[in-house]
């Protein structure tokens, strides 16, 4: 296939570099002129995704028109908060039958919008399908080919299965699923528990705080996804509970370094400053909290990060009123 990847990123660039090893004419496209300039002249993304050696097939520019054109897939590996107005420069250019995958993680701060949504709206392409893939997926091991699954979502089976045809390979293994709204809030909701357990790390806790954080964050996930439609089982599968675990986890999480920082006492808006890297959890815990607001669904620890975040709330005051809430159930529903 004649693909194009639209965010040099270092998910980009590893999924870029992937498509090549596995047939496809893959361009990508650059923000930055000096990461085209590095891509194709020393084979490498040194500030996205350093070490990983890349393939001279695979060729990087700055012009939409280049890397849209006459493409029959397109990747959008763009920052949440930034994808409309990528969406926006690319729709020009491109195929009314071309397959389009979202593989960014996030919701639209602004419109409270799932991504697929967004591309929706700005390709504005009738019989393009949008496709979402999401799941485990540290950019750092896929680019040591690591073993690793992932999932991409359509209600339209032809194209998720084109989709995971066009990206499985012997170290990334696809399965497919049909709610797409689910995988995508799995995705972008899990960035919000990675950077709670994160803070937790920093306050100095250990194992025990964060598995009960985590699974109790999984609740939260699974609450607000059914309330938007989207199927409980998801949240149990691999753009639920499996990228909640690698990001709150994970060594190279961002979203749970980011935690660690404002953990150990630094300011948010500092640990932000400090980084060229995107924290999508901090979006998408303003998103998320507006969500909860909207439809009347209780979210506690997201309600905490929102104060953390945004107001002013110390972390250990955030822990100890979750700790002291009024006692309730496990189990949701008892019959």
């Amino acid at each position: 296939m004649k693909i194009g990847v639209v965010g040099a990123g270092g998910w980009g660039t590893a999924l870029a570099r992937l498509l090549v090893e596995n047939g496809h004419e893959v361009v990508i496209w650059a923000h930055e002129k000096e990461t085209a300039v590095h891509i194709n002249q020393s084979h490498c993304n040194p500030r996205f995704l350093p070490g990983v050696i890349l393939p001279p097939a695979l060729k990087a520019g700055t012009d939409p028109a280049e890397v849209g054109k006459d493409k029959e897939l397109l990747v959008f590996a763009v920052p949440s908060q930034w994808l409309r107005a990528v969406a926006r420069r690319f729709q020009p250019f491109l195929s009314f039958r071309i397959l389009v995958v979202n593989a960014g993680k996030g919701i639209e701060v602004e419109t409270l919008k799932c991504l697929s949504e967004v591309l929706t709206e700005e390709l504005a392409i009738p019989q393009a399908q949008i496709v979402t893939l999401s799941g485990p997926n540290h950019s750092e091991e896929v680019g040591k080919r690591f073993p690793t699954a992932t999932v991409v979502a359509s209600s339209d089976l032809q194209s998720a299965e084109t989709a995971q045809d066009v990206f499985i390979s012997s170290y990334f293994r696809v399965y497919t699923n049909p709610d797409r709204l689910g995988v995508e809030l799995g995705g972008a909701l899990k960035n919000i528990f990675a950077l709670a357990a994160g803070i937790c790390e920093g306050l100095g806790y250990e194992d025990n705080t964060r598995a009960g954080l985590v699974t109790r964050g999984l609740a939260e996930m699974r609450r607000l996804g059914e309330a938007m439609g989207a199927l409980p089982m998801t949240f149990s599968g691999l753009s639920g509970l499996g990228d909640l675990f690698a990001t709150a986890a994970g060594r190279h999480s961002r979203n749970a370094w980011a935690g660690r920082e404002i953990g150990s006492g630094k300011k948010v808006r500092d640990v932000l400053a400090s980084t060229p890297l995107v924290v999508e959890g901090v979006p998408t815990t303003k998103a998320a909290y507006r969500l909860g607001v909207k439809l009347g669904v209780e979210l506690p620890i997201i309600n905490k990060m929102y104060k953390v975040l945004f107001a002013g709330l110390a972390p250990q005051t955030a822990v100890k009123e979750l700790m002291t809430r009024d006692r309730t159930h496990e189990l949701e529903r008892l019959d």
